[in-house]
């Protein structure tokens, strides 16, 4: 059964146990979980690599009950094709007081998890489109308003197209205008610059089209020159992921067509000018298969920082400086 993502609300977890969510919106996918559990028990995470290690494990877990959990919840993240029999098997096992859902990127339409959530009436398949501005521009007012805080179009405006798109972005950076404001100073053009980082957001989307073009000896000046902090080695990795992700449909254009020229021009959203020789660089640097390991391998990266924040400065550096060699990819 396929839901849209207003459509949350008609899920009924008595009945639909196994919920797919895909899609690029991470954002849009917190809120509707957020929205399922409310303040029912403590959801329980899995990679899905965790699982098909474990898999024995794994399906104890979910069938063992609890007098003290009476419903559970268990979110599987990265989840792909290759899960597909551990969730056909619980599904003919008629689960009872336990939802789980499964959490995947851009799912194709041969997909056959994505087929098996669509084709039964009983699981729940739900796509997530990324935002476009227009949705962004309104959350962002929403948010304003209900806050009371103002802020000129123009400013809005700026705050939307550095968010790449990701809802989730957008709201850290209406929380820090929000916490700026209630200390009573004015939100202008230049404090509105300073607290959503533009300077370091430039230097960050620098070091990361340098890191997909593999220019070394650019990728060790803006490291040198710069002095990133923590959290930003966090915004560092989804910017990775996001750019990774646009890199991977260039790619598979350019795999189509054979054309580079026509792949740039042909480019949705398109490709302002000043990026179009680092793009074409990175094109020609990597394949839709090596994208694919890229995206993985930042998405466990991303883990192992939120997990060590403390190291995150070492581990981001690591993962740059291999990524960025010119063996890696060839």
């Amino acid at each position: 059964m396929i839901l849209k993502s207003f459509e949350i609300n008609k899920i009924n977890l008595d009945i639909n146990n196994l919920i797919l969510f895909y899609g690029k919106n991470e954002g849009l996918k917190s809120e509707a979980l957020n929205i399922l559990i409310k303040d029912k028990n403590i959801i329980s995470y899995y990679e899905e690599k965790e699982i098909l290690d474990n898999e024995n494990n794994f399906i104890e877990t979910v069938l063992s009950k609890s007098l003290f959990d009476p419903q559970k919840f268990i979110f599987i993240k990265r989840a792909t094709d290759k899960i597909l029999k551990i969730i056909e098997n619980l599904h003919q096992k008629k689960l009872e007081d336990i939802t789980i859902i499964l959490n995947s990127e851009s799912l194709e339409k041969k997909s056959k998890l994505r087929s098996f959530f669509e084709k039964n009436k009983t699981l729940v398949c739900v796509p997530f489109y990324p935002d476009n501005d227009q949705t962004l521009s309104k959350l962002t007012y929403n948010f304003l308003r209900e806050k009371k805080i103002s802020i000129s179009s123009s400013n809005i405006n700026l705050i939307v197209s550095k968010c790449s798109g990701d809802r989730e972005i957008l709201m850290n950076e209406l929380q820090k205008i929000e916490h700026f404001s209630k200390n009573g100073k004015k939100i202008n053009n230049d404090n509105i610059s300073k607290l959503i980082n533009l300077s370091e957001n430039h230097n960050i989307s620098d070091l990361v089209d340098n890191c997909l073009a593999q220019n070394k000896r650019k990728i060790i000046s803006i490291l040198n020159e710069n002095n990133f902090s923590n959290d930003d080695c966090v915004i560092i990795v989804r910017s990775f992921i996001i750019k990774s992700k646009k890199l991977l449909a260039l790619s598979k254009a350019f795999e189509t067509n054979k054309n580079i020229d026509l792949t740039i021009s042909s480019a949705k959203p398109p490709i302002f000018w000043k990026e179009k020789e680092i793009t074409k660089q990175q094109i020609l640097k990597w394949n839709s298969k090596n994208i694919k390991q890229l995206i993985y391998s930042l998405s466990e990266t991303e883990l192992q920082i939120k997990k060590n924040i403390n190291n995150s400065i070492n581990l981001i550096t690591d993962f740059i400086l291999f990524q960025s060699s010119s063996t890696v990819n060839n």
